[in-house]
């Protein structure tokens, strides 16, 4: 049983679809504090003069005491439609955006139920879709249905604990922090992702890896989206 974990992400980068791909349990992380600056809450297109950030704004006020459950999006500022023009001005000329576009317009615009107010359930709601879209099958679950509330190292070995997880998967990042003797001591043993990241067509010159997957989504489709993660699933 191979289990991986990560933090909600707003239309996350390929790389998080192949941790997720590579399990057979992914837990969404959606009691964990906001980091700022991170792909929590944003993400980058490529345009003609280079990478170009999406962040859905959040409301500041305690949320870096809360968890990510209780993030309110601050919707007094006009962010979707922003969103939705930089990436209608940017792939517009990409093979498969008369294909894609509307449906990345109903994430964004209108979520697939009723419109969202946390990011965690907006990040959420997306990664239903692409999961689907990209014909990913792993189980997934949040860490609120888990009930653990531990921190850092202990979390993630509770939470292979929980799941029955044999071999956990993590980040390259976690080598800064997971304590992997004491996983090894638990019975479970510990793999770091080494994500090569595939080389696509894209728009505006030489290619740039780790965009938003709705950067392969509008440049390959969705098949061929699909079929560059399962190259790299079994590499």
């Amino acid at each position: 049983m191979i289990v991986s974990a990560h933090q909600p992400a707003y239309l996350p980068w390929l790389g998080y679809f192949d941790k997720i791909a590579a399990a057979d349990v992914f837990v969404f992380l959606d009691t964990v504090q906001f980091e700022k600056n991170s792909f929590i809450n944003r993400n980058r297109i490529k345009t003609a003069q280079g990478p170009q950030w999406l962040t859905v704004p959040v409301q500041t006020r305690g949320h870096l005491d809360g968890s990510l459950r209780d993030t309110l999006i601050d919707d007094r500022q006009p962010w979707r439609g922003k969103h939705l023009k930089s990436i209608a001005m940017n792939y517009a000329r990409a093979p498969h955006f008369d294909a894609g576009f509307e449906a990345v317009a109903a994430l964004i615009d209108e979520p697939l139920d009723a419109p969202q107010h946390h990011l965690a359930e907006l990040c959420w709601q997306q990664l239903q879709f692409w999961l689907a879209a990209l014909r990913i099958d792993t189980r997934v679950v949040r860490l609120s249905e888990l009930g653990i509330d531990s921190r850092k190292s202990d979390l993630v070995l509770d939470l292979c604990l929980a799941t029955g997880a044999e071999r956990y998967l993590s980040g390259a990042l976690g080598r800064d922090y997971l304590e992997v003797e004491r996983f090894h001591a638990a019975g479970v043993d510990v793999e770091f992702q080494d994500y090569d990241h595939p080389v696509y067509p894209q728009c505006w010159g030489a290619f740039a890896p780790a965009m938003s997957v709705v950067d392969a989504w509008l440049n390959c489709g969705a098949d061929a989206t699909a079929d560059l993660l399962q190259v790299c699933a079994h590499a």
